[in-house]
């Protein structure tokens, strides 16, 4: 079996001072999957990227569950029934 390589975590986020955005994460998540696919991948590598992903998808699930709170809230704004306060 040869060991082909592959690819780390992106280091091309704009701003590097905050979290990677959601799009970097399933882009990773994505080259994951295409990895752990393969079957040239050693045991210990195969579980750091499993935890890696694991890591990333738990991330992304709490980014979207922010943004459906987030956009709930405005959509009440919009309709008058929420202060701008709430929107904390």
């Amino acid at each position: 079996m040869t060991k082909s390589p592959v690819p780390g975590p992106r280091s091309s986020v704009p701003d590097s001072s905050g979290p990677p955005s959601l799009q970097s994460d399933l882009e990773r998540l994505e080259q994951i999957v295409k990895a752990l696919e393969t079957d040239d991948l050693d045991l210990d590598r195969a579980l750091a990227l499993f935890e890696e992903g694991v890591g990333r998808l738990r991330e992304a699930r709490a980014r979207l569950g922010d943004a459906e709170v987030r956009l709930r809230q405005l959509r009440e704004a919009a309709d008058g029934s929420v202060s701008a306060s709430d929107l904390g």
